[in-house]
Order: C-alpha cells, then sequence, then structure tokens
C-alpha cells in the first residue's frame, strides 16, 4: 500500500476511533479484515491515537476565531494525522504531509476543508 492509500484508511480508521472508542490495533484489524496491515498505517493510527491530548493542544494553539469543538469531525482528524506528521515523522517533508491533507480535506471535507485545513497547518508550521 503507497503512503497516500495509508494516510487515507488511517483517516477513516481515526474517524471511527473518534466516535467510538476502540483501541488503535483493533480498530485497524476490523477496518483492514483480510487486508494486509501496513507500517506506515498502523504507525499513523497509533501514534495520533496515542498523542492526541498534545496534538489537540497544538492545533488549538493554532486556530484563529476558532476552537477545537467547533471544528468538525473529518477536518480535526485530517489535522491531527497531518500535524503528527509534521512533529514525530522527521522523514517526511513537511509540504508534503500538507499537501497530503489538503487532498484528504477535498475528498471526505466540503468546498471551504483544504483551505481551512492548508491554513491551521501552515500556521502549525510557522
Amino acid at each position: 500500500m503507497n503512503r497516500h492509500a495509508a494516510r487515507e484508511k488511517a483517516f477513516q480508521i481515526l474517524f471511527q476511533l473518534d466516535i467510538n472508542d476502540n483501541e488503535p490495533k483493533q480498530a485497524i484489524a476490523e477496518f483492514l479484515e483480510s487486508e494486509e496491515n501496513d507500517a506506515f498505517l498502523t504507525l499513523l493510527v497509533e501514534g495520533v491515537a496515542s498523542h492526541k491530548t498534545e496534538l489537540d493542544e497544538i492545533i488549538s494553539e493554532n486556530l484563529e476565531n476558532w476552537s477545537l469543538q467547533r471544528i468538525a469531525s473529518v477536518e480535526k482528524t485530517i489535522i491531527r494525522i497531518a500535524a503528527f506528521e509534521m512533529k514525530y515523522l522527521e522523514d517526511i517533508p513537511v509540504n508534503v504531509s500538507i499537501n497530503e491533507a489538503v487532498e484528504l480535506a477535498n475528498t471526505y471535507g466540503d468546498d471551504k476543508s483544504g483551505k481551512f485545513i492548508n491554513g491551521v497547518l501552515s500556521k502549525i508550521n510557522k
């Protein structure tokens, strides 16, 4: 599985975890069923889940005229993944993390999601 596909599946799993309080390993296994697990997918899901509080603080500090509670779950999940990559995965260029997040937002969010996510992540990157 390529990294783009892994990010997309990680987004779907983390979105479910935000709604249902499962363990990350269990959620990955249930989501993938017979598909082979991917190391990058596991790293993203477990990393975001274990650093969720810290990531939410980083996101909250970089929001203008918004609170974390007001952000829709789709956008919040996408921003968490990108923020995790930016903070903890040094082998991924920041612009790649931002571009991938914007692509996910354009696929799963509304018309303004990509622009909003780009703005928040650019502020986090400063």
